[in-house]
């Protein structure tokens, strides 16, 4: 009778821990994490880069990447 009740034990044991596993499962699955709204891009009138416009400089109506480029002006071989 002691394996019987050691085997049952063992069985309830075994059903609790897979029922735990599974609850705690679902509940990393019920909440999936917020999707980023895609930022608006911008194009480099110099180098002609995409970057976020938040990242970009504006001057006169058109983007750059970095002071540099500003300093540069906008590309005028026509890439």
């Amino acid at each position: 009778m002691g394996l019987f009740r050691l085997l049952l034990i063992l069985a309830i044991v075994a059903m609790v821990y897979w029922l735990w596993r599974r609850f705690m499962q679902a509940k990393h699955t019920a909440n999936p994490k917020q999707a980023t709204k895609p930022e608006p891009m911008v194009r480099c009138a110099n180098c002609g880069v995409h970057l976020p416009r938040e990242h970009a400089i504006a001057s006169d109506q058109q983007w750059f990447c970095s002071t540099e480029h500003l300093k540069q002006g906008p590309d005028q071989g026509g890439q």
